[in-house]
Parts: structure tokens; C-alpha cells; sequence
């Protein structure tokens, strides 16, 4: 497996450039001579905290990005987990697509129609689109999304943020032992989870959408409780609220062990918080993520639309693969390829 290492000069501590971060985006003679258009200004990236998020600042998302920007936008990706954009208002669905592919190709959702007919997930406050409870995207599908991308399109006046948490470093630092532990177990993720007793407050049309939509093809799949990250090498943690048990483990013990591990993942130096502007847009590595999405804004309209980037089958620390219990193949949507249709190592 081919380990890439982010460099560890890819963030700045100010909103300046860093020369030794990112590939040189500046016009110059070579490029010119060479037929490429670039940038006017390099991007510039600053880190949020000391374990998760940057803002970068000089790029304007599209489909007509050059190579040297998207590799330099995958790069601070890679280090900070999940970096975000703002004042990228001229996005629409087409071109949140577009630049979508620059990172990989697009999937839609197993189960839930997209907004576009397309690739483009609607979040949305009057779908019962806050998501607050912990999670990875689409974990109970094998080779879930690489790549997450949330625009935001009508906020709330106040709350709808939204937080995440670098699973990679909730790993690194746990005790020795605990990560020797979490090492060997698998776990059993799944779309058909207690939404009742993670929401006891919900509607009942909000209910009957959650299994007539969501759950219209229920999805089991095994996991490593620790993945090992294709592109960085880096080892996280593999959970979130679609684990359903630990495998081989009752289930008193198996809940023990998951509240164990996911109060690390949890832990607020692993985490940042973003407060939404329209306009701006967040992408995440959803291989080392988890992310909960606030539902702090009353009855006020909040919508965002995601586009995903289709992922790989997670190899664990042993070298087993992800396994798809059930059912037999993901059923192809009705556009595109599902995400996670990919089940073989």
C-alpha cells in the first residue's frame, strides 16, 4: 500500500501563504511557456485547532480548477481532515458536481433520492436534515464515501452548526492497550439503527420517512473497528451511530466497549466547530471523521446540499477487508453508482 505523508509545513498559523506548504501556484515564465493557466494568488490555509480544521482562503471552487490547486486543496485536506471555504456563492449544483470530480468520482446515496436527480443530497431542515448524533457517511455500505462536500445554501439566524472530530487522532492518543484492543475487533454498521431512541422527540411523519426511505434497502456490513487510511497510512477509528454491535461481543459488552471508544472520538480537543454562512462549503475526509450536525435553530429553515466522492473497502490493522453481509450487492440508485457498491478489497 502506497503511504502518503501530508507535510507538516501544509498549515499556517495566520491567514498568510506558506510557500513550503503548497505547490507554487504562482503565474510565472514556466507556466506560461507551458500552456497552463494558474491562479492569480496561491492559496493560503489556517489552522482552527490543534487537531482538526483549517479555512482556506484564495480559491474559487469549480470544475475548472488547474492540478496544482486541487492537489494543494487535497493536501491541507489530508493533514486538517476537514477544511472549509467561504464565499463561494456562485456554486450551484452543476458546478458543485464538477469540482466534485476533481477529488474523484460522484456517488449518490444507497437509499435517499438526490435533489438534482443526480449526484447532489438535499440537507434539508424540513426533511428532518440534522443529523445530531455522531456518524461517518454511509458506513453501513463497504466502500462509503471518501470525500464529503456540504454547501450551504439558506441558514438559520442562529445555531445549525455543525462539528467534527479527527478519528485519527482519537486513535493515536488512546492508551496503548486500548488501541492493541481496538485493533482486533470488527463491527457490525448498519442503516437500520434505533432512530426512535436517538430522537424520542421525532414526528411521526418524520418517522415513517426514516423507514420507508432510508431503510427501503437495509444495509449490514463489517467493519474493523480500526481502518488504516489508504492515502496518509494513518490508523482511525471506525464507528459512529450506524454500529450496531461489536462483533462477537453481547450486547451489554459490546455497548460498553462502543461508549469506551467513542468518548475518545468525542473528546473536544479532537473536534472543531463550524458556524455556517451561505455560502461557504465544507470539505472532509470521511475515512478519518465523524461529524454531528446541531439541531440548536427552532423551527428556522437551514438547507445544504452534499456531494459525495466515492470511497474504498477499509483494510484493517490485521489486513482483512470490510465484508457486506447483507444483502447480496448494493442495489444501483437511480443515477449513477451506488455509493459503496464496490464490496472486494
Amino acid at each position: 500500500m502506497a503511504t502518503v505523508t501530508p507535510h507538516p509545513a501544509t498549515t499556517t498559523e495566520n491567514p498568510t501563504t506558506d510557500e513550503s506548504a503548497t505547490p507554487d501556484l504562482s503565474t510565472g515564465t514556466a507556466a506560461a511557456s507551458a500552456g497552463r493557466a494558474a491562479p492569480a494568488a496561491p492559496l493560503a490555509v489556517r489552522r482552527l485547532g490543534g487537531r482538526i480544521g483549517a479555512v482556506i482562503s484564495g480559491v474559487r471552487l469549480g470544475g475548472e480548477l488547474p492540478p496544482a490547486t486541487v492537489a494543494a486543496v487535497r493536501a491541507a485536506l489530508l493533514a486538517h481532515k476537514v477544511v472549509f471555504f467561504r464565499g463561494q456563492d456562485h456554486l450551484d449544483e452543476e458546478s458543485h458536481e464538477e469540482f466534485g470530480r476533481l477529488l474523484g468520482a460522484p456517488v449518490a446515496h444507497p437509499t435517499v433520492p438526490s435533489a438534482d436527480g443526480r449526484y447532489s443530497l438535499g440537507i434539508d431542515s424540513d426533511h428532518g436534515g440534522r443529523a445530531n448524533q455522531w456518524h461517518t457517511d454511509v458506513t453501513f455500505v463497504p466502500a462509503y464515501p471518501a470525500f464529503s462536500i456540504l454547501r450551504a445554501v439558506v441558514v438559520p439566524p442562529y445555531g445549525g452548526n455543525t462539528l467534527w472530530a479527527n478519528t485519527a487522532t482519537a486513535y493515536e492518543h488512546l492508551p496503548e492497550p486500548l488501541q492493541r484492543l481496538a485493533d482486533g475487533l470488527r463491527a457490525v454498521h448498519s442503516n437500520d439503527y434505533d432512530y426512535v431512541a436517538l430522537r424520542p422527540d421525532v414526528l411521526p411523519e418524520r418517522l415513517a420517512q426514516y423507514r420507508e426511505v432510508f431503510t427501503s434497502t437495509t444495509f449490514r456490513t463489517e467493519h474493523p473497528v480500526v481502518r488504516v487510511h489508504p492515502e496518509t497510512g494513518e490508523r482511525a477509528l471506525l464507528l459512529g451511530n450506524f454500529v450496531q454491535r461489536i462483533a462477537g461481543l453481547t450486547g451489554q459488552d459490546s455497548r460498553r466497549l462502543l461508549e469506551l471508544f467513542q468518548a475518545h472520538v468525542e473528546r473536544p480537543e479532537n473536534t472543531v466547530r463550524w458556524q455556517w454562512e451561505v455560502g461557504d462549503v465544507a470539505i472532509w475526509d470521511n475515512r478519518a471523521t465523524q461529524h454531528y450536525g446541531v439541531d440548536d435553530s427552532g423551527d428556522h429553515d437551514r438547507r445544504l446540499r452534499r456531494v459525495t466522492v466515492d470511497g474504498d473497502v477499509p483494510v484493517g490493522t490485521d489486513g482483512r477487508s470490510s465484508v457486506l453481509l447483507s444483502p447480496g450487492s448494493v442495489p444501483e440508485p437511480a443515477f449513477g453508482p451506488a455509493s459503496g457498491a464496490t464490496t472486494a478489497g
